[in-house]
């Protein structure tokens, strides 16, 4: 094959590009299609996964809201045994107001509030006794309620010890008596 000057410059035609071919570097679309290809590129190395900074950076994130939160939940289940004290205690009152209606008084304090739950043998015995708990119930930190008659506060007195089991304290290790 023999190669001819009009082959030769048709090739050297062919190889230059106009400026308004879209092929050309300087050409709108040509600009465009290499932004989009860059872009591509840096998607597809976002994708893959998270760089090491941003991983510590929701770690630093959650530890901060854990140290904000946790506290806050803790207390909150200590308030939430004072109120189960305070709604046991105002049932037990409740209780013993029914057992004084239909016996002409209160349980003495050797009887105790199981005197609720189950007949007393001791005297006084109770004339119209009938079952006013089911089951006596302890305190939320597991300890028995305790039974004062005559009390100090009032005609009878029931408390809990607070968190602590120790009489007195503030706080969650406050006592806890129906004079409240």
């Amino acid at each position: 094959m023999k190669l001819t000057l009009s082959f030769v410059n048709r090739l050297h035609r062919l190889r230059r590009v106009h400026p308004l071919h879209p092929l050309h570097p300087l050409h709108p679309l040509h600009r465009q299609h290499a932004q989009h290809a860059r872009h591509a590129s840096w998607r597809l190395r976002r994708a893959v996964g998270f760089t090491l900074i941003e991983l510590m950076v929701v770690l630093v994130i959650i530890g901060v809201l854990a140290a904000l939160i946790v506290p806050n939940v803790l207390d909150r289940a200590d308030d939430a045994r004072v109120t189960a004290a305070r709604t046991d205690i105002s049932n037990l009152m409740q209780a013993l107001k029914l057992y004084r209606l239909d016996n002409q008084r209160y349980p003495s304090s050797e009887q105790g509030l199981q005197a609720l739950a189950s007949k007393p043998g001791t005297e006084p015995v109770p004339p119209n006794w009938k079952p006013y708990l089911d089951k006596l119930p302890n305190d939320p930190w597991g300890r028995p309620y305790q039974y004062a008659n005559p009390g100090v506060k009032g005609e009878v007195d029931i408390l809990s010890l607070g968190a602590d089991g120790q009489p007195g304290g503030e706080g969650k290790n406050a006592d806890i008596g129906s004079w409240q």
